[in-house]
């Protein structure tokens, strides 16, 4: 019984997957991820090491994004998701341009930054992507997802990259610059 469940596309899945999660390096990433992105993922880790203070947690937290953004990646090129997720994939889409348009716009524009504002849309971005993946990545997923927003979405974290005098004022601009070139390549 067991073998007529049997689906060679789902193996080839989990596979992918695992080997993914278990072969990351520079540059198994740079075949998956774009050099402005990898860019931007570098610079924010920088940003979130000088925060911490700790290379560990910096390293975990980009990690995380990493991995969660090559298994959605998988799952996409592979048509796992349904008709109700790919709409989902949309508004997340959606909110993630809003949320790095709103980041340039608070970073660049001075008296701009609002964190109740900023908090909405970082809640909006964690739930369309807690939606997507829900059906078909794991809980230890889920909960990566749940630690990076945790710590993105901090008000004292927020406040401080924010501020005109922050002492991480030198990488949010390489941070920024980066992202004005992704969104105007969208």
């Amino acid at each position: 019984m067991a073998s007529e469940n049997f689906k060679a596309k789902d193996i080839s899945l989990r596979i992918q997957k695992k080997l993914l999660s278990r072969m990351y390096n520079k540059s198994t990433l740079k075949l998956l991820i774009d050099d402005r992105s990898a860019a931007v993922l570098d610079n924010t880790y920088k940003l979130f090491k000088q925060y911490t203070c700790n290379k560990k947690d910096a390293e975990k937290l980009i990690k995380c994004i990493i991995k969660t953004i090559i298994k959605i990646g998988i799952l996409y090129r592979n048509d796992q998701f349904t008709n109700n997720e790919m709409k989902t994939a949309s508004k997340l889409r959606f909110n993630f341009q809003k949320v790095l348009m709103t980041i340039i716009s608070f970073y660049e524009l001075e008296f701009s930054y609002d964190y109740n504002y900023l908090c909405i849309l970082f809640n909006d971005l964690h739930t369309n992507l807690r939606l997507l993946i829900q059906n078909h990545l794991t809980d230890k997923s889920l909960c990566r997802i749940n630690h990076v927003f945790y710590f993105c979405n901090r008000k004292e974290f927020l406040d401080e990259i924010f501020r005109k005098d922050s002492v991480y004022r030198e990488i949010m601009d390489k941070i920024v610059n980066d992202l004005n070139k992704i969104s105007d390549n969208n």
